[in-house]
């Protein structure tokens, strides 16, 4: 009995797999490594018909089609603007491209999912939000992967729940020579606490080395501080964030884990493990599970790189309208940036 009902969970499991089709068609413009190595693998897994990968070499475009026969390669990105059967396109090219291509993408009126950063500026970004508007372009969302995270999802959920006090993120790398790091890199941890706070305004702000800032945020119910930096090294890069809310601490490492450690109760004020101490107990609400090779316990997963990508493909073949990092949603991010900039 136990057998039979395994073997059925499985059969149903795989066929729900297979009958995840799609009906239109897609396009890539770029194949960088960044692309190579999180985007272009979710594409393959769920099976999303490529029809173009658009890059800017005549040479790699040979090897392109010698490496993937089914699809076909070119220079030229108004061969795919003009073909009506691609009704979304996958960027992903040099940030400085970002803007004139999207841009491109919106007029045409198809759809849009554009890595990070999308655009260099505030009125940039307001741009492209006016050329959604104006062509109707069913959707249009920036790659930034950590909202669709497992444990991003989870701990915002568990944040509604709970009065918030204050926060802490580190977010710390080597040295970045080639690029911009405040747009490039900072554009993540800043769009998270956009995204789990809230609007945000600057309390403080001290630029501590080139590439290094250290912040103070004021949210409509939390404050929190934040390291940013490029004075650390890559071999041992750090991103934590920790959350104090009225109930408890919440601790979130490189994605890959969160915990959550109950405070204390008190009485009349004074609390109790000061006059009886207690056991510390800390419940694990997500971890990164390295002994199953299972798409759940891969980091393009739990990165939420996976979850970015379906919910694109998903929304443009009207099946939802879960999109997280719509243009509009991002503002805020662009915004903070433009201030940190400024100050």
């Amino acid at each position: 009995m136990i057998q039979a009902l395994i073997k059925r969970y499985k059969r149903m499991r795989t066929d729900r797999f297979l009958r995840q089709t799609y009906q239109y068609q897609y396009a890539f413009v770029g194949m960088g490594q960044h692309s190579l190595t999180n985007l272009y693998p979710v594409l393959h897994y769920l099976g999303v018909p490529l029809k173009y990968i658009c890059v800017t070499s005549a040479r790699k475009a040979r090897l392109i089609e010698q490496k993937f026969p089914d699809v076909k390669a070119t220079t030229s990105l108004n061969e795919i603007l003009n073909d009506e059967a691609i009704k979304g396109i996958f960027v992903s090219t040099s940030p400085t491209a970002h803007f004139s291509i999207a841009s491109l993408v919106l007029h045409s009126g198809k759809s849009l999912f554009i890595e990070k950063p999308p655009c260099r500026t505030l009125e940039e970004l307001d741009t492209l939000i006016d050329l959604q508007r104006l062509y109707g372009t069913p959707v249009a969302m920036a790659g930034l992967q950590k909202r669709y995270a497992p444990a991003v999802q989870l701990l915002k959920q568990r944040l509604r729940k709970d009065r918030l006090i204050s926060y802490d993120l580190h977010y710390l790398t080597g040295g970045y020579p080639g690029g911009n790091a405040l747009l490039d890199l900072y554009i993540h941890p800043l769009d998270l606490v956009c995204y789990l706070f809230g609007k945000p305004y600057i309390i403080s702000t001290q630029k501590v080395d080139k590439d290094s800032y250290l912040l103070m945020l004021q949210h409509p119910h939390i404050v929190g501080t934040l390291e940013l930096s490029t004075a650390y090294t890559w071999t041992a890069a750090e991103e934590s964030l920790k959350v104090c809310t009225r109930s408890g601490i919440y601790n979130l490492l490189q994605m890959e884990k969160m915990t959550f450690s109950p405070k204390s109760p008190s009485l009349f004020g004074v609390p109790i493990e000061k006059i009886h101490p207690r056991r510390k107990t800390v419940e694990y609400l997500y971890t990164h599970n390295n002994f199953a090779p299972i798409l759940t316990n891969n980091q393009v997963y739990s990165q939420g790189y996976f979850n970015e990508i379906s919910v694109f493909v998903e929304s443009v073949e009207d099946r939802t309208n879960n999109v997280l990092t719509g243009l509009q949603s991002i503002r805020d991010t662009y915004q903070l940036l433009s201030n940190i900039k400024n100050k």
